[in-house]
């Protein structure tokens, strides 16, 4: 089974970008909320102020975006990689069965 690099790339992008978007929002709504998470992504992104209010929610969840969409292409790449090292015939899954054809059932 092959991974689609562009929409895990979108999905985990969505979901990160959606993390960083509603931890910041709810620090500005209760501040001690979600600090350590927010202290670790401005370690991380330049230029990414933590809390610094609603702007830097915008720019944190960019930055989220763009890293979680990173993030997931390379995962995605990697898992197509190691897939093709690690083909085995044994980890095929069953054969189709034949499709069941309805008898007839006024010619008994």
């Amino acid at each position: 089974m092959k991974l689609s690099w562009k929409r895990l790339a979108f999905a985990t992008g969505i979901g990160w970008g959606g993390c960083i978007l509603v931890i910041g929002l709810m620090n500005l709504m209760w501040p001690p909320y979600g600090v350590t998470v927010l202290d670790l992504a401005r370690s991380v992104y330049p230029g990414y102020a933590g809390m610094a209010g609603f702007g830097g929610v915008i720019v944190g969840t960019v930055y989220g975006l763009v890293d979680g969409a990173i993030a997931g292409a390379i995962f995605a790449w990697l898992y197509n990689v190691a897939g093709r090292f690690g083909a085995d015939a044994s980890m095929d899954p069953l054969p189709a069965t034949p499709p069941v054809v309805p008898r007839d059932l006024d010619a008994m």
